[in-house]
């Protein structure tokens, strides 16, 4: 027994001394590291603070990186911050996992904030029991291969590349059982696209990527090949979208890997710039011809994406149109309000170009209606609509359909922590790095996609069941007020009177 007590009396020293000499190497190391760093941070000239604080002045950009993460937990108020705030996103969450989304005590929204959108409760709300599903609207009547479909609520475009392989296949899957389509961006078709059988709208971006031949030109072949796929159902012409208008798309090339460049065509591990416009389209009558061109060659309706920089620009699009004729004109037009941001952009296209959704949706309406091409032309409204109010607004001013694209990211996990350009994101959704693409389950969060289709077209029937009619399209403008100060409300239809009601004062 004393010589068990001696050995494991030896033990224990023994191992005291080795946790003592592995500590005093640690001590050491960072000693050495502390004497290195000062020395580096003195004799540096790039960053002040460094050369004035050394080594703790390095934890100054430490703590600002973690407040990108943190600050949303500790301390943001619910309606604080921007891009979406607590709130916004609580509800995409909650709706996406398919849990209660009601709140108590009362709204933490500022209702007598200008610009607020409230809506017009009747008298005699329409009951529940009332509720019919969304009016089925056709995109292009006149092409042989017209689209039929009754969703009000879509997934705006997003490209494989710039999102990754399991958040597609989850889109995707999610997207055919919710009934709704998918935008495949400008980064061309991928199989991850068609794997879950979802309607597809092909996007012709800047560079064409997936329809053009080894020089970027548009190739007929090429679309020919695209739309003899039975999943694709119209084809979106981007001029330009809301993250930056006057831009290409940006992909990093650090996301640029070999089945990307296969897909687009494109070199390996090279930024993929778009051009900040189509080389071949230098007017609205080049314009016209390439919607013609890709209607003619697929048979498919044939729309355009743009942000609206000035109210002329689309009299002078509707004027081209009216002048070649009515069957020359777009199927759709999706406008962009320059508060959509999904792509990676310049801060000063982000923050400063483009006019906002809430000023053009309504405008291009009436447009339409005064060029008489409201019939012809369907009309998707796109640019921060992911929660019930907003996608409301959207169906009051006059869009057919509504896209978005940060609702979805945030229905498949994301946690905005602005990582989007960077191939970090910790949800695998912007990132190719197989370690985060890796906590992505595509069939889990596929459920989450449609759960947030579902929930949305349902509370937006009640707020038009509060408004007193049974479906989400019957939602017009009279339906709604917008505060424009002081807490004063005025109704929609007077800030944005009809083309038909203009012409009778």
């Amino acid at each position: 027994m004393n010589e068990l007590t001696v050995v494991f009396g030896e033990f224990v020293v023994a191992t005291m001394k080795v946790f003592a000499a592995i500590f005093i190497l640690l001590v050491a190391i960072l000693v050495i590291w502390i004497i290195v760093t000062y020395i580096i941070d003195v004799t540096q000239t790039q960053q002040t603070i460094r050369r004035n604080y050394p080594v703790i002045g390095r934890f100054r950009y430490f703590f600002e990186h973690l407040g990108e993460f943190f600050r949303q937990y500790f301390f943001a108020m619910d309606r604080e911050e921007l891009p979406f705030n607590r709130a916004q996103r609580s509800w995409v969450y909650r709706a996406a996992k398919n849990v209660d989304t009601t709140v108590a005590f009362g709204s933490t929204d500022n209702i007598n904030g200008s610009g607020r959108v409230l809506f017009v409760n009747c008298s005699f709300p329409t009951l529940g029991q009332d509720a019919v599903a969304p009016v089925p609207v056709t995109v292009g009547v006149d092409c042989i291969y017209p689209y039929t479909t009754s969703s009000i609520f879509n997934i705006s475009g997003m490209s494989y590349g710039a999102i990754s392989k399991p958040a597609v296949l989850a889109l995707s899957a999610g997207a055919k059982e919710a009934g709704c389509w998918m935008n495949t961006g400008e980064g061309g078709l991928s199989p991850y696209h068609l794997e879950g059988g979802a309607d597809i709208v092909f996007q012709i971006g800047t560079a064409k990527n997936g329809v053009r031949d080894l020089d970027g030109n548009l190739n007929d072949e090429k679309l020919q090949e695209v739309a003899s796929h039975a999943e694709v159902k119209m084809f979106e012409i981007k001029m330009s979208q809301g993250a930056k208008p006057g831009k290409g798309g940006i992909l990093p090339g650090n996301k640029v890997s070999e089945e990307i460049a296969r897909i687009r065509n494109i070199k390996v591990g090279e930024d993929a710039n778009s051009p900040n416009r189509h080389t071949d389209v230098k007017s609205y009558e080049d314009l016209l011809n390439m919607i013609n061109r890709v209607r003619d060659v697929t048979g498919k309706p044939v729309g355009i994406k743009m942000v609206v920089g000035a109210p002329s620009h689309i009299d002078s699009l509707l004027e081209a149109i009216i002048k070649r004729g009515k069957e020359s004109a777009p199927d759709f037009l999706t406008i962009d309000g320059a508060e959509g941001g999904s792509g990676a952009a310049p801060m000063a296209l982000i923050d400063a170009v483009g006019m906002s959704l809430r000023e053009t949706l309504p405008m291009v309406v009436d447009k339409l209606n005064q060029y008489g091409l409201r019939d012809r032309i369907k009309v998707i409204g796109s640019g921060k609509l992911v929660t019930p109010s907003a996608v409301a607004w959207a169906l009051c001013a006059g869009a057919d359909f509504i896209t978005s694209a940060r609702g979805f990211m945030f229905s498949l996990g994301c946690i905005q922590a602005l990582q989007c350009n960077k191939n970090t994101c910790p949800t695998g959704i912007t990132t190719h790095d197989p370690k985060f693409q890796e906590g992505l389950h595509p069939a889990t969060k596929a459920i989450r996609v449609t759960n947030y289709v579902n929930n949305m077209v349902k509370e937006v029937g009640l707020i038009a069941h509060a408004c007193g009619v049974n479906s989400p399209r019957s939602l017009n403008r009279s339906h709604a007020r917008i505060v424009v100060g002081g807490g004063l409300s005025k109704g929609m239809d007077e800030i944005f009177p009809d083309y038909e009601q203009l012409e009778s004062e």
